[in-house]
């Protein structure tokens, strides 16, 4: 039988050959220090670190920019084409309003129209400029019609001028929705959305971008001392500031130190100021548009605008125009022009032309797929006593029906020491007769009616003689200043 050695507890401390390894307790190792960077390591780092944040930046804002930018929506009725009748006799021998077939109101895609206001505060909410733009996103082309603030139209039966409409109405909603109504019947578009601009806010956006390089056309010097309001520009290319900006689209003629107004316009009147605004708008979009200006203070932009603009754009809106502008819309595709138009006869006013405004639009504003029709559109054809518009720039065979008489402003009324808001007086060619020598007031033909009499009869009234044109007019709550002189 095999024995079996057994160990004391002294030998088997002192055995190793069959006992288990104890583990032993390894020294840290010493970290040799590294080598110390160089200044171009340190740089390249610090680099790589800004680049790493900001890409993080880029990608966080990118999300919430798509989260925030909304396409606007145009279903909104009062800005649709609207449906086109004429008068049939049915088998009864009764005359019937029918719809002319075939007028599709299906629009092309991502095409939005625009009324653009430029509103002067110190008239009293004057529309001073109106602007009719087309942005189409799907081929980036941006087009703008300036309406001239002295061209006919017809409202509540009576030839007005255009500026005038939206203080007629009451200003307001109400006055921006007649206003727009107005611009369909000149070019069968009525926009889709609307933006008041006051002048503060061009200036505004003009020292947000630190000024605009323009060449001014000439030298302007205006001195209101009753609203310590001033113009002086000198003529040449120059950085203008946002004070600069609003003298210069204000502007519209000279006056002395002491505020009395010099005989020195543009030489074609309005439309010379037209030319101006449209030059240096085109100056302050085209450096909008360079990338570094744009993305740094597009907030900064819709900011100014939620202050100084009324509009019925929301900012997911805004921010879908401003991120569809990057990087597409060029200066090639951004067109300014003029509505077409001939003068009125009186040497002062303007007539739309109804063919060539339509051609104009069809090319560049019509959202719709099909072309407009000549037919579309209601416009002054004449400014003759006794005659009115009529589709399409004829003169009608028959007065169109008048608006309710009740709605219509300064008839009937007790007589008014001063022109209507909006700087506008109607001038004796379009609604007044010249009165008879020695008569204390001029005659004004009446309010075309549904029923149209055979001989209109005369209406006296007591209205004074406007002041001349070298005095400024003094609005309701005591404002003045330039463009509220009375147009003649």
């Amino acid at each position: 039988m095999e024995r079996i050695n057994r160990m004391n507890p002294e030998q088997k401390k002192n055995h190793q050959g069959g006992s288990r390894l104890q583990k032993t307790e390894k020294k840290p190792r010493e970290k040799r220090p590294g080598r110390p960077r160089t200044r171009r390591q340190k740089v390249l780092r610090g680099l790589y670190i800004a680049l790493t944040v900001i890409a993080a930046v880029i990608v966080a804002g990118f999300i919430a920019w798509n989260l925030i930018t909304a396409p606007p929506d145009v279903d909104d009725p009062s800005a649709s084409r609207k449906p086109q009748s004429t008068t049939m006799v049915d088998d009864d021998g009764n005359e019937i309003e029918v719809e002319i077939p075939g007028l599709s109101a299906d629009r092309k895609k991502q095409f939005y129209t625009f009324l653009v206001v430029g509103q002067d505060t110190f008239g009293g909410g004057n529309t001073d400029t109106m602007m009719l733009a087309a942005y189409d996103v799907p081929n980036q082309r941006l087009s703008v019609m300036s309406l001239p603030r002295d061209t006919y139209v017809e409202y509540y039966g009576r030839k007005v001028l255009l500026n005038s409409v939206y203080n007629r109405a009451g200003g307001g909603d109400d006055g921006i929705a007649a206003l727009k109504e107005e611009v369909g019947e000149l070019t069968g578009v009525v926009p889709d959305f609307h933006v008041i601009i006051q002048w503060e806010a061009v200036g505004k956006l003009v020292d947000a971008i630190d000024g605009v390089w323009f060449d001014v056309p000439r030298r302007m010097y205006y001195n209101d001392l009753s609203q310590d309001f001033k113009i002086d520009l000198k003529e040449g290319y120059q950085l203008l500031d946002g004070s600069d900006a609003m003298g210069l689209l204000r502007w519209r003629h000279n006056s002395d130190d002491s505020g009395h107004i010099l005989n020195s316009g543009y030489a074609t009147g309005d439309l010379g100021r037209i030319e101006t605004q449209q030059s240096f708008m085109k100056a302050v979009v085209a450096k909008c548009l360079q990338p570094d200006v744009l993305l740094p203070n597009l907030m900064e932009y819709i900011s100014i605008f939620q202050e100084n603009v009324v509009t019925n754009l929301n900012v997911s809106n805004m921010a879908y125009f401003g991120k569809s502008a990057i990087g597409g819309l060029d200066m090639d595709n951004v067109e300014f022009l003029t509505m077409p138009n001939k003068s009125a006869g009186d040497g002062a006013h303007l007539l739309p032309i109804a063919s060539e405004i339509l051609e104009v639009v069809n090319e560049r504003f019509n959202p719709y797929l099909e072309d407009l029709r000549l037919n579309e559109l209601d416009v002054v054809s004449s400014i003759s006593s006794g005659s009115s518009g009529g589709k399409g720039g004829q003169t009608a065979a028959t007065p169109t029906p008048a608006r309710p008489v009740e709605e219509t402003p300064d008839v009937g009324t007790e007589p008014s020491p001063s022109p209507a808001p909006g700087g506008e007086s109607t001038p004796p060619a379009a609604a007044e007769t010249p009165a008879p020598s020695g008569s204390a007031a001029p005659i004004q033909t009446p309010v075309q009616s549904a029923a149209p009499a055979a001989t209109p009869s005369p209406v006296q009234t007591a209205q004074p003689t406007p002041p001349p044109a070298e005095t400024p007019v003094t609005t309701p709550d005591g404002a003045s200043g330039p463009g509220m002189e009375p147009i003649e």
